[in-house]
């Protein structure tokens, strides 16, 4: 009877343990995974409107073009007209730049240089500064 009794108890202490070791294993998972955090690359773009006022987002991001960056940034709004060639930005925060109807566009620089590419595959790197420039042809 008393083989029976301590039997029972290490059963008992053993699911315990098991039950204990779980749990331990649970709350360092939770602590130790991979949180979902800020994008690997971390950027500016800055929007200058027609009368030269600017605001600057800051971004981090895991985007790999410009245009899903410009997505992300938190109070940056802009539409345009998407064709063969990628999107052509028209409006940007609420202001309107048509080159054929006021001779204005939306002109975007990385790094202080023109950009070579359209929203759609200018590439994102790390520490990039874009700038979204309203510029005026001027005859």
């Amino acid at each position: 009877m008393e083989t029976k009794k301590s039997s029972k108890k290490g059963l008992v202490i053993g699911l315990v343990c098991l039950v204990v070791l779980i749990g331990l294993a649970c709350v360092l998972y939770a602590c130790l995974r991979e949180k979902p955090g800020k994008g690997a690359k971390s950027i500016t773009i800055e929007v200058v409107n027609s009368e030269g006022n600017s605001t600057v987002y800051k971004v981090d991001t895991d985007a790999e073009y410009l245009r899903q960056a410009m997505d992300e940034a938190d109070g940056l709004t802009y539409s345009g007209t998407d064709s063969e060639y990628g999107m052509m930005v028209e409006v940007v925060n609420g202001e309107s730049a048509v080159y054929a109807t006021d001779n204005a566009y939306w002109a975007f620089y990385v790094n202080g240089d023109y950009c070579q590419y359209g929203v759609d595959s200018q590439p994102v790197n790390d520490q990039d500064a874009f700038s979204i420039r309203y510029e005026a042809a001027s005859f």
